[in-house]
């Protein structure tokens, strides 16, 4: 049999050719992604431009300073990494750490295990100090471990998508300064939805993604760094050990000379420009406030059904929560149940909150109030049906 036959037996396995794709309907109420925004999905849809196409060269400016605006900064180097959410993670720690370098990590959750692994990868000394999954630092907490490591880099995550805790940032940047070191944030689970000052905080780096606040499908990493993050990644020893990641040759395709780095992603950045251009149309402000009061109704109703939230009321992310699975309650057949016979997507607990929790967002275009309440009616109806 030659090769082509045999790919040609695979396509006909079932008696006929492969029909066109036909996605299911589905409610994306889960840690990520949301569903895109109808506008979204019709700039995607675009026909493609090439990527130093003049139309395409000033779509690029618009993005970066929908991204400024969206996060509150005047950050120059401010781009969409074309990759995920996890690569801009790894841009902000492969430009800026260099071997030997000092590298506290503040954990309370997944994402901080991933900061730490993704330093040590680039050979940095890397120190951490653990929350229990579902609170936060407090700035006495982070102030103490400044003045004991005496790190080069803090890494710290605003919105811990594993446990639904929001990182008080008040105090933080200043204590950076304070002890000579740069401030790397996370901020995947609350760009767009969550009250986000880059400048104001002393943000010395952030990461975002595109599928969660920003109501755009994955694959593009919104990325900043400020001029202190600069004077560092322009005095390191060596290059960036990550060429791809590698902002000091991206400047030259994201800044004024536009020269050809990669073949960026074209339609997804049609894609995040519509995405940002509604969150701004909306205005920043009101779409704050619309995730905060859809989630404390949220949190009102699951506590009304006899639910018990994860994290204290003062930490709470608004983009999304965790509810801890009743006992004898078998969470993931619930889930799968929701997901099979309602086509609604709730997310599980990671890491060390596996099997106690459930992971329930309301991001971007779906915090609405009918979403609220059909997950509330969900939960009132069914979750019965697996009570023991």
């Amino acid at each position: 049999m030659t090769t082509t036959q045999a790919f040609s037996s695979i396509d006909k396995a079932s008696g006929d050719t492969l029909s066109p794709i036909s996605v299911p309907d589905r409610l994306l109420l889960g840690p990520g992604p949301s569903n895109s925004h109808p506008n979204v999905l019709k700039a995607l849809a675009l026909q493609p431009v090439g990527h130093l196409d003049p139309f395409y060269i000033q779509l690029m400016a618009e993005v970066q300073d929908l991204l400024r605006t969206a996060w509150q900064t005047k950050n120059r180097l401010t781009l969409p990494m074309s990759g995920t959410g996890s690569a801009a993670m790894e841009a902000t720690i492969a430009n800026i750490v260099e071997p030997e370098d000092t590298v506290l990590v503040g954990i309370k959750g997944y994402f901080g295990h991933r900061l730490a692994d993704m330093a040590s990868r680039y050979k940095a000394n890397v120190k951490t100090i653990e929350k229990r999954w579902g609170e936060a630092f407090s700035l006495n907490e982070l102030e103490i471990a400044l003045k004991e490591i005496k790190p080069s880099v803090l890494a710290l995550v605003h919105a811990e998508t594993s446990t639904g805790v929001c990182q008080p940032m008040d105090g933080i940047g200043d204590l950076c300064r304070k002890y000579n070191c740069l401030l790397i944030l996370d901020t995947v689970t609350s760009l767009g939805g969550v009250p986000l000052l880059i400048d104001e905080w002393k943000i010395d780096l952030a990461y975002s993604c595109s599928q969660k606040g920003l109501s755009c499908p994955p694959g593009l990493g919104p990325f900043t760094m400020n001029e202190r993050a600069e004077e560092k990644l322009n005095n390191r020893q060596g290059k960036v050990p990550n060429w791809y990641l590698d902002v000091s040759l991206l400047n030259k395709y994201w800044g004024s000379d536009r020269v050809y780095h990669h073949t960026a992603p074209v339609n997804m950045n049609f894609g995040m420009r519509e995405a940002l251009r509604l969150l701004l149309e909306e205005g920043l402000e009101a779409s704050w406030n619309r995730h905060r009061s859809n989630a404390e109704a949220l949190w009102q109703g699951l506590e009304n059904l006899g639910l018990k939230l994860h994290v204290d009321a003062r930490f709470r992310l608004p983009t999304l929560t965790t509810v801890q699975i009743p006992e004898g309650v078998d969470g993931k057949a619930f889930s799968s149940h929701l997901l099979n016979n309602h086509g609604i997507e709730i997310g599980g607990g990671l890491g060390s909150l596996g099997g106690k929790v459930w992971r329930i967002g309301l991001m971007g275009y779906n915090s609405k109030m009918e979403n609220v309440n059909k997950i509330l009616e969900i939960f009132k109806t069914e979750l019965s049906k697996f009570q023991s």
